[in-house]
């Protein structure tokens, strides 16, 4: 396989991250790629090589397999395919290949001809996978940023790969050809950041992952020590079969998971006794299916993906709960030192009352007095600017900042307007808000008077309660499903942006009953996520008793 000739081979930032031992055995174990099968029969792709961390115990294995097998190292020719993009790197991985096979007794100049075929100088994204059909590929693809991907590179990576969208990592692409290479029952299984699950860019790969095969295991791994190297990586073992989907396995981890706890691990998913195990390491359960379709799919604890899927099936997403519920965010101006004032002399009808993030933290609306410079109309229109003297003065003044902006530049007439329109009609309007970063779900009522700027999330009803949607909201079980669909800050902030809040699922609010409201509804004017919580599982009827549901993993640490 080899790489497109017009593009330098060196003109990549790389992105190695290379993986530790242990990791890639339970990686082996859990794809079945394990001694006591005649592995020379199936054929092994190895995407990005790197310095062999993985071929290294693959060999290994193989090997004793061969063995025990009565097999000849011609018979493993087709056994392996290895890429790497750096000549270094195959040159290293070729003597550290051919030296364990030489230790293990086989023949000097057999296993030199038979790593140089294993093992070939190539871009894996830019090759013909039809070439390298496979029954098992695994790996640790690279992390690069694909806009940090020179442009012609950048280019033909997006014309092989039709997944790697938007501000894709090159390791979308990784995923897309890897499963495109495999045989029907053939197994991908790599450890990479699972963020494509549950970002924008990863929706290409979504669908094609349901609408062609089955997502079997996911190992949430955001805190254990995986790598040589001290990375902010997400990583996520997940192993993906060509086939109907079926069974999957999920699992979480915290930090003490170590070397012990991935041989328990396999020997557990071996097993397929128990359907779920839980310890201070690691918990891990068997769910009937995986997630369908290209929307955000979650991750978690056992626990609180069941959970999810429960209120998957029997409740709504927010929006279409009730008629006229929606979900926004708040006025983003592209200057807010200019547009944002707490005393410029402006015309008082060009200053709308503008709630901030800070604003929210009492867990009360107290507005500190900021006021958004308003250029647009009740319409939707421009104003024009002549017509107000003293907001054509204070534009004037600050002339050279605005013009400077990429929005003006697109539109020199419009130089002095915000980014995003102002909806007046929203300023009146009752609405829960939510600061976009937060450790907890507390959403905060605005009974009607101001406009929100853009680090707040809103929800505005015609027909619910919003007291009442503020308690259900306020609940843990509505944080642990924001938890699971969210891209987490370090130290575990939630991000409570519009894309998150879509997956809420609700009930109609006419299915609650007095009571329920009623309970609901204190708790949220109370602060109360304990009640909130208790309330809300009545609410949603889960499967076991809220007492059971406060203690469990699925609420723990949230």
């Amino acid at each position: 396989m080899t790489a497109t000739p017009a593009i330098p081979l060196h003109a990549v930032k790389h992105g190695e991250v290379f993986t530790k031992r242990w990791v890639v055995e339970l990686i082996l174990d859990m794809v079945k790629y394990t001694v006591d099968r005649d592995l020379a029969t199936l054929q092994v792709v190895e995407p990005a090589c790197g310095g062999g961390a993985f071929l290294l115990p693959l060999t290994e294995r193989l090997s004793a397999s061969a063995r025990q097998n009565g097999r000849t190292l011609a018979d493993l020719a087709d056994s392996v395919r290895a890429f790497d993009l750096l000549g270094e790197n195959v040159d290293a991985t070729r003597q550290r290949v051919r030296d364990l096979l030489i230790a293990d007794g086989w023949d000097e100049a057999e296993s030199a001809a038979l790593t140089e075929k294993w093992i070939s100088q190539g871009d894996y994204l830019l090759g013909a996978t039809e070439a390298a059909l496979a029954d098992v590929v695994v790996g640790n693809p690279p992390y690069i940023r694909l806009e940090d991907v020179p442009a012609d590179r950048m280019k033909a990576y997006r014309q092989s790969c039709t997944t790697m969208t938007g501000r894709a990592d090159i390791y979308v692409g990784f995923i897309e050809r890897g499963l495109k290479a495999l045989k029907p029952g053939g197994i991908l299984g790599f450890i990479v950041a699972d963020r494509w699950m549950r970002n924008q860019y990863g929706r290409g790969l979504r669908e094609l992952i349901a609408d062609r095969f089955s997502v079997d295991a996911c190992v949430q791994m955001h805190d254990v020590d995986a790598f040589e190297d001290q990375v902010a990586a997400y990583p996520a073992v997940t192993l993906i079969r060509n086939g109907q989907q079926g069974q999957a396995i999920v699992a979480n981890t915290t930090k003490r998971f170590g070397a012990g706890d991935a041989h328990d691990l396999s020997g557990w998913l071996e097993s397929g006794h128990e359907e779920s195990v839980a310890n201070q390491c690691w918990e891990a359960g068997r769910l009937p299916h995986w997630f369908e379709g290209g929307d955000l799919w979650p991750t978690g604890s056992p626990a609180v993906l069941a959970m999810i899927e429960e209120l998957n099936e029997n409740f709504f997403p927010l929006e279409d709960s009730a008629p006229e519920t929606r979900i926004g965010i708040g006025v983003a101006t592209g200057a807010d030192a200019i547009f944002l004032t707490k005393d410029a002399p402006i015309e008082p009808a060009r200053l709308l009352p503008l709630s901030m993030t800070a604003d929210t933290r009492s867990g009360k609306l107290v507005w500190s007095g900021t006021h958004l410079v308003n250029p647009w109309d009740e319409d939707g229109s421009l104003i024009v600017l002549e017509d107000w003297p003293q907001l054509a003065s204070y534009m004037r003044k600050n002339e050279t900042s605005l013009k400077g902006r990429s929005i003006a530049r697109r539109n020199p007439a419009a130089w002095y307007r915000t980014i995003d329109k102002v909806a007046n009609s929203l300023t009146a309007r009752p609405k829960l808000l939510f600061p976009d970063m937060k450790m907890t779900s507390r959403p905060v009522l605005d009974p009607g008077g101001f406009y929100p700027h853009h680090n707040l999330y809103y929800i505005i009803s015609e027909s619910w309660d919003l007291r009442v949607l503020g308690g259900l909201l306020f609940s843990r079980v509505v944080e642990a499903t924001i938890a699971a669909y969210c891209v987490k800050m370090r130290g575990g902030t939630l991000r409570f942006q519009a894309q998150y809040l879509r997956q809420v699922r609700v009930p109609r609010p006419e299915s609650i009953s007095t009571a329920d409201a009623r309970d609901l509804s204190a708790a949220f004017e109370n602060r109360d996520a304990e009640a909130a919580t208790k309330a809300a599982v009545r609410v949603y009827g889960l499967s076991r008793n809220h007492e059971d549901w406060l203690s469990s993993p699925a609420f723990a640490g949230l």
